[in-house]
């Protein structure tokens, strides 16, 4: 059956926190992985994050599903679902080009963030500081639809990527709510998504929660080689930059994209 959450019902799930279900602060997917020193570029005086260190090892791309980083390091990849507030996804943006935050959105497609910001977000993509991936059309529970839905979920946002970025997310994609199956996966990797991309940690913040709250979590998860998802739809977040600043800089963490490292 292809049963399938329109924009609506989202908006209302994550008004309500549910879609957090799977990605909340007090749930771990996986165990940190061992780290080791490693030099970093200082980043320009006006930002206080940088690049990666120049020559930064990249492990080959598997085709499987991924929680953290490959290997020891001390980075961080912080990634950005969904977009369901347009202010949120221009307040990413705009954090990004003056801090120098190298950050990973999966798209939802169908929000008009996106495009309402893009003038601010392709620089950012085609110097390779921000990467997007995709994270479907309309945010449907992917094992819920057959191979078709999948298909068509995927492809319009991978068409939307490449009409107003240049890129199409390949090969890493997110499935909703973090559901997929082989089925699902044999679908997305035909189009070119090959690596389903899943979290160590969370912000938490699909659905409203307290600045307070969303801090712990990220003291929590901001850890050496983990995938951490946060969430462009509710305004706490934006309010909490420089404390979130204040933790990768305190444990030496190098913020990366997906890219830089894979």
């Amino acid at each position: 059956m292809n049963a399938r959450i329109d924009r609506r019902a989202l908006l209302s799930l994550l008004a309500a926190g549910t879609v957090g279900a799977l990605s909340g602060c007090a749930t771990e997917t996986a165990a940190t992985t061992g780290v080791s020193e490693s030099p970093s570029v200082p980043p320009e005086p006006s930002k206080p994050f940088g690049p990666p260190p120049a020559g930064t090892a990249r492990t080959p791309i598997l085709a499987a599903p991924i929680t953290h980083l490959p290997g020891p390091g001390r980075n961080l990849a912080l990634t950005v679902d969904d977009g369901a507030d347009a202010d949120v996804v221009g307040a990413y943006a705009r954090f990004a080009r003056d801090t120098g935050a190298r950050l990973t959105f999966f798209v939802t497609g169908s929000f008009d963030g996106w495009t309402a910001h893009r003038d601010v977000l392709r620089p950012l993509v085609d110097s390779g500081q921000v990467q997007l991936a995709n994270h479907t059309w309309s945010h449907p529970s992917l094992v819920s639809l057959g191979g078709q839905g999948v298909a068509r979920e995927l492809e319009r946002t991978k068409d939307f990527l490449r009409q107003n970025f240049g890129v199409d997310g390949t090969p890493f994609y997110r499935p909703p709510f973090g559901y997929r199956n082989a089925a699902v996966d044999a679908v997305a990797a035909d189009l070119g998504y090959t690596v389903p991309t899943l979290w160590y940690g969370s912000l938490s913040d699909s659905g409203l929660v307290t600045e307070k709250y969303l801090l712990e979590c990220a003291r929590k998860y901001f850890r050496e080689q983990a995938i951490v998802i946060g969430h462009a739809n509710h305004a706490p977040v934006t309010r909490v930059y420089g404390q979130l600043t204040e933790i990768i800089r305190s444990r030496n963490l190098q913020l990366v994209t997906l890219a830089d490292v894979l």
